[in-house]
């Protein structure tokens, strides 16, 4: 039974899709939209890894001498901040590729 529907499912995909013509502009489009998702994806690992890793040293040293809590804390932030920059690179670069080519 549920391989009968998959089959017609997959036929009526096959018909749909014949009917959309596919040139060059859309691929490209796809391209850039995939191309953008796949950038920020990636580009938001790192400095997420990063800011959690400085976050919890920034937190052991407090733990370790409060009386420097101040001082950390604004070594901390300076460095996430820091460590953000990555995050916004590829932001920067998803946006162009979303307004430039697929638009």
């Amino acid at each position: 039974m549920d391989l009968v529907y998959a089959q017609q499912v997959a036929e009526e995909a096959v018909v749909i899709t014949r009917a959309i013509p596919i040139d060059g502009a859309a691929l490209i489009k796809v391209a850039a939209l995939f191309g953008a998702g796949i950038c920020m994806g990636i580009g938001a690992i790192g400095p997420a890894i990063a800011e959690g890793f400085i976050g919890g040293k920034a937190l052991e040293g407090i733990a370790r001498q409060p009386e420097l809590q101040g001082s950390l804390t604004r070594t901390m932030i300076l460095a996430d901040a820091i460590a953000e920059t990555t995050g916004v690179y590829s932001l920067i670069i998803a946006i162009l590729l979303i307004f430039l080519f697929a638009f």
